[in-house]
């Protein structure tokens, strides 16, 4: 099972990571808007459609207030995990609770743990420049169920802008950055379960999104995300 919530982690973290709010930048974006990211493995082979929607833009405290429902749906057409989060744009910078990364399928199958959360949030400037390192991200997860305990880690970390450069994909040609870091997530429930990634992103000015994500485990890649539609 953990290794499954760690799993589900990554899909939803390379979908939603590095997303930039356009409010921020003197853009618009309205309620009803959305974006289809496809994810294949490492084969190339379509394995989930992950569907962002913008249900809500609000204004808190100075904020920007954008409220985003996810869906992932496999190749079949089913659903296979859906969530609402929010993320919060002031000023030039755009800054998402890790903890909103965890489905409400993902928080019932830990419900009898009594689960807490700790996290650095994940925040992106509005504009990169090559060479810059962006600020590093972290859910810290405790819980017990009697005599159970349980304890989910993840950290993003070494996250660079290394060039700038063409891309071609489904929704698209941009002039694109490529952004490099590293992700780590873990889980103890009596035997210790890690998963170590090293992503490749690429984002181009204006887009809320990325428009590509390799993902690699010891060096080898195991999976991509592409930009597939925008409406």
């Amino acid at each position: 099972m953990m290794k499954n919530i760690l799993l589900s982690f990554l899909l939803v973290m390379v979908g939603v990571c590095t997303l930039k709010a356009q409010d921020c930048m003197g853009f618009n974006m309205k309620a009803g808007s959305g974006f289809d990211m496809n994810s294949y493995d490492a084969k190339g082979k379509l394995i989930t459609t992950m569907r962002y929607k913008i249900a809500n833009v609000s204004n808190e405290a100075g904020a920007v207030v954008y409220t985003i429902d996810f869906e992932s749906v496999n190749s079949k057409g089913k659903s296979e995990m859906k969530n609402t989060y929010k993320m919060r744009c002031k000023g030039n910078t755009l800054s998402m609770d890790a903890k909103s990364l965890i489905s409400s399928e993902q928080m019932k199958s830990l419900e009898s743990f009594q689960m807490k959360f700790t996290s650095d949030d994940i925040e992106y400037p509005a504009k990169l420049t090559v060479g810059e390192k962006l600020k590093d991200a972290s859910l810290k997860g405790e819980g017990t169920s009697g005599p159970l305990a349980i304890t989910t880690n993840m950290l993003i970390f070494n996250r660079k802008v290394e060039s700038q450069e063409k891309l071609t994909i489904p929704a698209g040609t941009f002039d694109a950055y490529k952004v490099t870091s590293d992700m780590t997530m873990e889980s103890q429930m009596g035997m210790k379960i890690k998963l170590d990634f090293q992503t490749v992103s690429y984002r181009a000015p204006n887009i809320l999104w990325d428009l590509k994500t390799e993902s690699y485990r010891k060096g080898k890649l195991v999976g991509t995300t592409e930009l597939s539609k925008i409406y």
